[in-house]
């Protein structure tokens, strides 16, 4: 199983280049150095204390580099998701569709239980207040899930462990809902063992039962 550092990992490439040619373009060093920065801020401040004063301080570049290009934190957010929605999630085909479920949700844990966690939890509370920010959350990282979870359930129903069309289904969303509700609602941690229980006891039941 291979996976990238996580939905929100700094893109080798930096925030995605604005579309409004009227800003400055930033050579690549400080892109990168600047789509860590964010990260960074993002996982150990969250997004109240994400300021543009912070990111130039932990990217090592002057203020003015950065609001050459970006004119708010929010815009900034929205090029750093838009490079992020390259950042799939892998998980070699086992065979079965429980080693495939298990690999995922073990993986989905660790990363959420990592700092790209803490700076997903801040995006997506930033995202009530910032449609923006909600548009690009929704096309880069959950869009990444959406595909790699999808592939997932495709095969198996390619391999007859499951019915076609399981994707759409109220079924599929389950076990997902219960890691963002122990994660994000709840507040408590997400391990191994609460994975192989979600996968067992929820998502393999409700699954093929259809």
């Amino acid at each position: 199983m291979t996976v990238s550092d996580g939905f929100l990992r700094p893109s080798a490439a930096g925030p995605a280049r604005t579309r409004d040619a009227r800003r400055q373009a930033l050579d690549p060093s400080r892109d990168k150095a600047i789509a860590g920065a964010v990260f960074q801020v993002l996982a150990e401040l969250g997004y109240r204390g994400l300021t543009m004063d912070e990111v130039a301080l932990a990217a090592g570049v002057g203020k003015g580099a950065i609001y050459r290009r970006w004119s708010s934190k929010a815009d900034l957010l929205v090029s750093f998701l838009e490079a992020a929605s390259d950042d799939a999630i892998t998980v070699i085909d086992t065979g079965t569709l429980r080693e495939d479920l298990l690999g995922l949700m073990t993986t989905m844990a660790d990363i959420l239980e990592s700092p790209a966690g803490r700076a997903t939890r801040a995006l997506i509370g930033a995202s009530v207040d910032e449609p923006a920010i909600a548009v690009a959350y929704r096309r880069g990282p959950l869009a990444c899930w959406d595909k790699t979870y999808a592939e997932v359930l495709s095969r198996a129903a390619d391999r007859g462990e499951l019915s076609p069309g399981i994707c759409n289904s109220v079924a599929a969303q389950a076990g997902p809902a219960i890691f963002y509700e122990r994660w994000f609602v709840r507040g408590e941690r997400l391990d191994e063992q609460f994975a192989v229980a979600v996968v067992d006891e929820v998502m393999l039941p409700l699954l093929m039962a259809r």
